[in-house]
């Protein structure tokens, strides 16, 4: 009698344990959260929401080599209000050492406050796609960072059509067939970087293998792959480029495309007819292909920018607070 009373007060505490949980985040108003995929970038695009970024051209997360710096720095980045990382590797160092720190660190300092075992990152890889030659020789940046365990990478400078086909094939898998005909080759990727990858989306190696592919291509993707549109010569090719399936975003890169189209660089550039005539082209021609248009992003314009179509914007936290708030996102940040 007295042990099935014991119980019974136990059984008692913990439900009232339950309920004062369930009630406090009733009444903080954030409910727990459960994500539906791995990738949080994605997870949003997928609803119709805008996503955040946070990053420069200035230097990788971790920096200077440091392997334990980097993973400090990763523990630190894990609670990021942004989406995703943009981790630079076009104008940084290539370090693949500090990158693989980096995203332990992630792991180490998580689950994201949305509940996702850690915000996306997206590289951007120094490979320019000048042509499919060029990328192809190169593809083996793209299986590195992989391995490391992100979640997207940006190819810069994606001029010709070629070039953009021979990235998508590099980091697709064979076995998946989606999209593979006139416009696109069957994946070119090995099976080697697939363990450690998963070591840190927290799945086994053969999920990896499933999961690791391009949205909104395949629906089921993880990949968030994007492409710089960022000098003449893409934009000679644009209506060609922007069709290779597999490209879930891309952007106009102004400070590039300023200095191709022979416009003064600064503040200003961007009022320049050249410009705005080049930022409309490749804006149309991501709605035109269903790809998220990426554009800067203020605290002033974040409103008008979501209106216009952009999808996607390096922001301040005071600035993707605001389009939160406006898109009434339901994801906690």
């Amino acid at each position: 009698m007295k042990s099935m009373l014991k119980q019974t007060c136990l059984l008692g505490v913990v439900l009232a344990l339950v309920f004062g949980l369930v009630v406090t985040l009733a009444q903080n108003g954030k409910p727990a959260y459960k994500p539906k995929r791995i990738n949080r970038a994605v997870e949003l695009l997928a609803d119709g929401q805008p996503i955040y970024y946070t990053g420069s051209h200035t230097g990788t997360p971790g920096g200077g080599g440091d392997a334990a710096a980097s993973f400090e720095q990763g523990k630190k980045d894990a609670q990021t209000y942004a989406d995703y990382i943009s981790y630079d590797m076009e104008h940084a160092p290539y370090d693949i050492v500090g990158l693989t720190a980096y995203m332990k660190g992630l792991v180490a300092g998580g689950p994201a406050k949305s509940g996702h075992r850690t915000p996306a990152v997206i590289v951007n890889v120094p490979v320019n796609g000048l042509d499919e030659t060029t990328v192809r020789a190169n593809a083996w940046m793209f299986q590195q960072v992989l391995a490391a365990g992100v979640h997207g990478i940006m190819l810069t400078h994606a001029d010709t059509p070629g070039a953009i086909r021979a990235f998508i094939e590099a980091v697709r898998f064979p076995i998946h067939k989606e999209g593979v005909g006139p416009l696109l080759g069957e994946g070119r990727r090995g099976e080697h970087g697939s363990g450690p990858a998963a070591q840190i989306w927290g799945i086994s190696a053969q999920e990896y293998e499933q999961k690791a592919d391009p949205w909104p291509l395949n629906p089921n993707g993880e990949l968030l792959l994007g492409v710089k549109e960022e000098d003449k010569y893409a934009l000679a090719n644009l209506g060609e480029n922007l069709k290779i399936p597999g490209i879930g975003m891309a952007e106009w890169g102004p400070g590039d495309m300023a200095l191709s189209l022979g416009v003064p660089s600064g503040r200003g550039s961007i009022d320049d007819p050249r410009m705005q005539a080049a930022r409309a082209k490749v804006l149309a021609a991501c709605k035109a292909n269903h790809i998220a248009f990426l554009n800067s992003l203020s605290a002033a314009d974040v409103i008008e920018m979501i209106k216009e179509g952009i999808m996607v914007g390096p922001a301040s936290q005071q600035t993707a607070e605001i389009g939160r708030k406006f898109t009434k996102r339901q994801m906690p940040w």
